[in-house]
């Protein structure tokens, strides 16, 4: 009774700060075992002051944990959001500082779904335009004729949790559906008996509404303008309610406005808060003011996730949603911290050069690494390749749980048996319509990455920030060409690598770039050297 009494104690010294609200019942399970204290509306310098003494902090969207106020803190072990995204904490800062951070990824899954189909039935039948009429005192019937939604063609760009429900939740409705997610098995679509668009053209030629259900990166940031609303059916009906700034809001309304885009359903805005934007002004567009995740259940849920995986850590137990990486024992860090570069690297490079759909992926592990336990190295190259695409924030530990909603088959070989290279891992991936396989060592004292092979032409680069690779016919003068068209676009050539299989044959060249090469310019590129079978990478 002693030692359960003390223990008790324990608990209770700990101290845990709310400072934008959860559910009475999530609280109360806090309380149960820690001192628990709610303060809302703290600002910056305050909070400062509050987080010192603090065990665990349970924020919403209101309060931002910067790095100088992580710094603040002198007992903090876990950071929890009650919610999906953690903009509004400096997670690289918390993982510096040993503190776990936790969200609640599976909260709101339900009500984003809800929120798009709602905002679809309100745009097709005029509700909010019909609201404010009658209740202005107009009685305007034959003003505001809609649409039907049977029949019609949905189309889900990012096909994730919630991607996967709307698209439930469509069929239901009457609609024809199809989505685009290149990482998305075959199998999974299969299961919801959802059609697999191979290219997100495929979408552009069929639907008749398009729903956004995306992360916001530097690839998504930007990618709905102008030359996108033109690619697609004339009428086209625009859905948001993922992350604001992946539609560019101007080229929108002038595309809605030129009427080629028949409207648009928006929840989420290029900057938050809102208050002008150039869809305002247009009678075809709805918008909310970021009410996707906004209802009563999955705020509670939001609360209780984040009360649990509180009480979980403070306890010495596992986080069911931790947002950054595990700790590494020290004999593993050791060991395998060499790696992790490569690894990134690796990762980096395939799903650039990848093309199409990615079905199965084969990481091989050969020579002295292949002795270890290689698991972390493993989640460093899925990281690296899942996290361009996936609608969830990708990390070290939720990485298993993500590759397997995408279902991507996933095979580690290992064997200490390289015929070369001391350590050699591989990468080989396999989709529909094409086939991937590049392998990688490191070399030298400060065990420097190096790519070796690309689809088994053998290349020997150091990787770099800025990258071009270009297959060809080896004759004589190509490579004078690849240089002259680069020199004319001022783009500087650090080095340049050739691997071939036999004389006079297909060729594979790699070069380090001293400075980005946008589109534009890998047009111009294109034109001035003849070379169209060119991948242009960049590594982040």
């Amino acid at each position: 009774m002693t030692d359960k009494g003390n223990n008790r104690g324990i608990k209770m010294t700990k101290k845990i700060l709310i400072t934008d609200g959860i559910s009475s019942e999530a609280k109360k399970k806090l309380e149960e075992q820690f001192m628990v204290e709610d303060k809302k509306g703290l600002s910056p310098e305050k909070l400062k002051e509050e987080i010192k003494g603090v065990s665990a902090i349970i924020i919403r969207s209101a309060t931002k944990l910067t790095s100088d106020i992580i710094e603040a803190s002198d007992k903090l072990e876990i950071i929890g959001r009650a919610g999906i995204g953690v903009d509004n904490v400096d997670v690289s800062a918390a993982t510096k500082k040993g503190i776990i951070v936790v969200n609640a990824p599976t909260s709101n899954a339900v009500t984003v779904a809800e929120h798009t189909i709602a905002l679809m039935l309100s745009l097709v039948r005029k509700i909010p335009e019909a609201n404010f009429s009658l209740k202005g005192g107009r009685w305007e019937k034959s003003k505001f004729r809609g649409i039907e939604l049977e029949g019609k063609t949905l189309g889900i760009v990012g096909f994730g949790q919630i991607g996967g429900l709307v698209a439930k939740k469509a069929i239901g409705l009457g609609m024809k559906v199809i989505a685009y997610d290149p990482f998305v098995s075959e199998d999974r679509f299969k299961q919801l008996e959802i059609r697999k668009a191979d290219r997100l053209e495929n979408i552009y030629e069929e639907a008749d509404f398009i729903s956004i259900h995306l992360p916001k990166n530097k690839d998504t940031l930007g990618m709905f303008d102008k030359a996108e609303f033109y690619k697609m059916k004339k009428g086209t009906i625009i859905l948001n309610v993922a992350r604001g700034g992946i539609v560019v809001e101007k080229d929108l309304a002038e595309a809605i406005r030129g009427g080629q885009i028949g409207g648009a359903a928006l929840d989420v805005y290029e900057v938050e808060p809102c208050t002008d934007s150039p869809v305002f002004k247009l009678e075809e567009v709805v918008c909310t003011p970021h009410l996707g995740a906004s209802t009563t259940e999955a705020q509670d849920r939001a609360g209780t996730t984040i009360a649990e995986q509180v009480i979980d850590v403070l306890n010495g137990k596992n986080a069911t949603f931790p947002v950054n990486a595990p700790a590494i024992r020290p004999e593993q860090m050791e060991v395998l911290s060499p790696f992790f570069e490569l690894c990134e690297n690796l990762g980096s490079l395939f799903i650039n050069l990848v093309e199409g759909n990615l079905d199965s992926l084969k990481i091989g592990y050969y020579g002295k690494v292949s002795e270890y336990d290689v698991r972390v190295p493993t989640s460093v190259i899925l990281v690296k390749i899942l996290e361009r695409y996936s609608a969830e924030n990708v990390n070290m530990v939720n990485v298993d749980l993500v590759t397997k909603e995408t279902g991507l088959k996933v095979k580690v070989v290992k064997s200490s048996q390289s015929k070369d290279f001391i350590n050699l891992i591989t990468l080989e991936g396999k989709g529909k319509d094409s086939e991937l396989s590049i392998s990688g060592t490191t070399t030298g004292k400060k065990d420097t990455p190096r790519f070796i092979a690309i689809d088994k032409f053998e290349i020997d680069m150091v990787p770099s920030k800025y990258m071009a690779f270009i297959r060809y016919r080896d004759i004589p003068g190509q490579i004078g060409k690849i240089g002259t068209a680069f020199g004319e676009l001022n783009v500087n050539i650090a080095s340049m690598h050739v691997g071939r299989k036999k004389m006079s044959g297909d060729a594979v060249m790699g070069l380090n770039l001293d400075n980005e090469v946008n589109p534009e310019m890998l047009e111009e590129f294109k034109k001035l050297s003849g070379f169209k079978n060119i991948k242009i990478v960049t590594l982040y």
